[in-house]
């Protein structure tokens, strides 16, 4: 897909949070086996970072690159 290779044109870091083994993170596993090597490899500059914590519901931060402040 082509929004892949543009995530480094407007983010400044991607990061996955999710536990190991809990079910309710079970689809966010799935999603960072399936397309981290190509997200990673379509924006080698573009920090993505993969956090696992026991117990923690998945979450997803992006941290644009642009500014709110005056």
């Amino acid at each position: 897909m082509a929004w892949r290779g543009k995530l480094s044109q407007n983010l400044k870091e991607l990061r996955v949070l999710l536990c190991q083994s809990s079910p309710s993170s079970a689809t966010t596993r799935t999603f960072v086996e399936k397309n981290y090597k190509d997200l990673k490899s379509l924006n080698p500059k573009l920090p993505i970072l993969i956090r696992e914590c026991r117990g923690i519901e998945p979450q997803l931060w992006a941290r644009y690159g642009i500014s709110i402040l005056p």
